[in-house]
């Protein structure tokens, strides 16, 4: 069976090789790194090693959190790939029972902190708003432009192509 590593580091400026060394020394064939955040959907490293995994295989990282903020999806990928999931800094090992238990519960509480974060977002700008302080997000466009152009006889499309914004944009900008 191998056992396919995968490093991952935010920026440009983190160092993958601690990562990588410790995936060799715990007996990884191959090895996949990138540079991206965890967040960002288009980890190509990620996706090599998720289309590459086979039945018995296993994936291996260093920590859970190198692998993404939200794993509740690759779990799933790689179980329906019939692999495995470990992490070699944490007790998590999806071959055994004790590992998927782990895994599971650090996937409730990592939901249960989103949760709580976002409650205290919504609260935050709530009470930005009834303070007249919070006004969102500073415009991009300037609707006067906008209804210029449109005055001047271009189309919703046209005024869309030369801005380079999205039409729904425009006429957006128009009914203000």
């Amino acid at each position: 069976m191998p056992v396919i590593g995968y490093a991952r580091a935010n920026t440009t400026d983190q160092n993958l090789e601690l990562q990588e060394n410790v995936l060799r020394a715990a007996g990884c064939d191959l090895i996949r790194s990138e540079k991206r955040s965890g967040t960002t959907t288009g980890r190509d490293e990620l996706r090599t090693v998720l289309d590459f995994l086979r039945k018995g295989d296993v994936l291996t990282v260093t920590r859970i959190d190198r692998l993404a903020r939200s794993i509740s999806d690759i779990v799933r990928a790689v179980k329906a790939k019939g692999a495995s999931l470990k992490a070699i800094e944490q007790p998590i090992d999806t071959s055994t029972a004790a590992g998927k238990c782990f895994l599971d519960m650090l996937g409730v509480f990592a939901e249960f902190e989103t949760n709580l974060r976002r409650e205290r977002q919504l609260e935050g700008i709530a009470d930005a708003k009834a303070r007249g302080i919070y006004k969102g997000r500073k415009r991009s466009i300037d609707p006067a432009k906008v209804k210029q152009m449109c005055a001047d006889g271009l189309g919703p499309s046209a005024v869309a192509k030369a801005l380079k914004i999205g039409r729904a944009s425009v006429y957006r900008a128009l009914a203000d």
